[in-house]
């Protein structure tokens, strides 16, 4: 049994991330998942003069020392006008100040969904191509489109999307079982 991290890049209190986050970590099965919310991990805008005079914020090592001790992290992203939310930018952004390889091996699953038909594939794939920067690696991913219609009372909606999920969580969890263990820092 491995360990897997999950979280939203949302801090919207209703977020359909999370609505989808929750949905897919209840389908995980024969691992140990630990949801966290990043909101609760307070960071000021970063800014360089803030680092040079304070330091980097606790509550970044504290998220990091999360990522450290799991194996995998399930992570759903919202979309700002085609890019992260500024919010997960800045948890981003302080992380790798803090140490550059943050999500050294990692494995990830990145979800995302929108109201619109695209479901945040902007966002995904910003995510897809940063995160092996700072040592990630993205395993599998899924865009849901049209969160509203093919999303309702904790259900996919969409056969055809509801398979290509039951897919993708499939060898994620192939990919996690299959990882080394994970050394978990003190």
């Amino acid at each position: 049994m491995k360990k897997i991290l999950a979280f939203t890049g949302s801090n919207s209190s209703t977020s359909i991330n999370l609505q989808l986050l929750n949905h897919i970590t209840g389908r995980i099965q024969g691992h140990e998942i630990k949801t966290i919310s990043l909101t609760d991990y307070e960071l000021p805008i970063y800014c360089a003069d803030i680092e040079k005079e304070r330091g980097i914020p606790v509550n970044a090592s504290i998220i990091k020392n999360q990522i450290s001790q799991h194996d995998g992290l399930v992570i759903t992203v919202n979309e700002h006008n085609r890019n992260i939310s500024a919010f997960f930018k800045n948890v981003i952004d302080w992380l790798s100040r803090l140490d550059r390889n943050f999500l050294t091996g990692k494995k990830i699953l990145l979800m995302s969904t929108s109201p619109g038909a695209r479901g945040g594939a902007a966002a995904l794939e910003y995510c897809k191509t940063i995160f092996p920067r700072f040592g990630g690696q993205v395993v599998q991913s899924f865009s849901l489109p049209s969160f509203r219609d093919n999303f309702q009372d904790g259900k996919i909606l969409n056969e055809v999307l509801e398979l290509g999920i039951e897919d993708v969580l499939t060898s994620f969890s192939q990919d996690v079982e299959e990882s080394p263990d994970n050394n978990i820092e003190e």
